[in-house]
């Protein structure tokens, strides 16, 4: 019998090239292995939610203004990718070094505001963060129950750098299904402390845990993990914006 504390992270087959209005409910529906359970959980990379719901710029149709000229100047970047980033970001918070540390309209505090360049098949080709990461989630999950009758818990994960420590490492950005924050406060530790600060990012371990399950050149953006029925939920809960720490209690502002 396995230990109920495991955890197991297996990617699913690659997927074909998702492109905006593919249904990928029913692609990732079609690759989920047969004895697929409401207590497991989908982690998948966001640019195949940013491509099937039309979340992609040409480089060329994006024409940089003044701001964006100056610090592409300033930066070594192509105007326009800085016009693209600008557009994405509610408040650009640094530059340096040829990277933009930016607030997003939707709270999350990423280089560059989430635009990416990379596993893109159009060599001018921009992906951009899902509109609300939270919704997409929530119709991925939806969709994946109406295809199996089956309704995981579903993490949408972006690639994200930490400010004490160097490296990325996956974050979950979108969530349905899965309790994100476990909060400790109040419990004794191992020795009859009381806890009063700690809360487990259970969604941020899961979509790291997953992110190394998969190559970043695979095509295999979703990973299906088990062992975590003790966090999956009926409802689809208050999703991954629970992870988000208000501008007033960041350290680094």
């Amino acid at each position: 019998m396995a230990d109920p504390r495991s955890i197991e992270c297996l990617p699913l087959p690659p997927l074909p090239d998702v492109r905006p209005c593919d249904d990928l409910a029913g692609m990732i529906a079609s690759a989920a292995p047969v004895d697929l359970a409401p207590g497991h959980v989908l982690v998948i990379a966001h640019k195949v939610v940013s491509k099937s719901e039309g979340r992609l710029r040409r480089l060329a149709d994006v024409e940089p203004r003044e701001r964006a000229v100056r610090l592409a100047a300033e930066h070594r970047k192509d105007p326009r990718l800085v016009q693209a980033v600008l557009e994405e970001c509610e408040e650009l918070l640094r530059a340096r070094d040829g990277v933009f540390i930016c607030r997003t309209r939707h709270g999350l505090v990423c280089a560059n505001a989430g635009v990416d360049r990379s596993n893109v098949a159009v060599e001018d080709e921009l992906v951009l963060l899902p509109e609300d990461p939270d919704a997409s989630a929530r119709r991925l999950r939806a969709g994946i129950e109406h295809a199996l009758g089956v309704r995981p818990a579903v993490l949408i994960s972006d690639s994200f750098g930490r400010a004490w420590r160097l490296g990325q490492t996956d974050v979950a950005i979108g969530a349905a299904g899965l309790v994100p924050l476990d909060a400790w406060r109040g419990r004794p530790d191992a020795y009859g402390r009381e806890l009063r600060v700690t809360e487990i990012a259970v969604a941020d371990a899961v979509a790291a845990a997953a992110d190394l399950a998969r190559a970043k050149d695979s095509r295999e953006p979703a990973v299906l993990v088990r062992g975590l029925e003790r966090y999956v939920t009926e409802g689809d809960g208050p999703g991954a914006a629970a992870l988000r720490r208000p501008p007033e209690q960041d350290l680094f502002r």
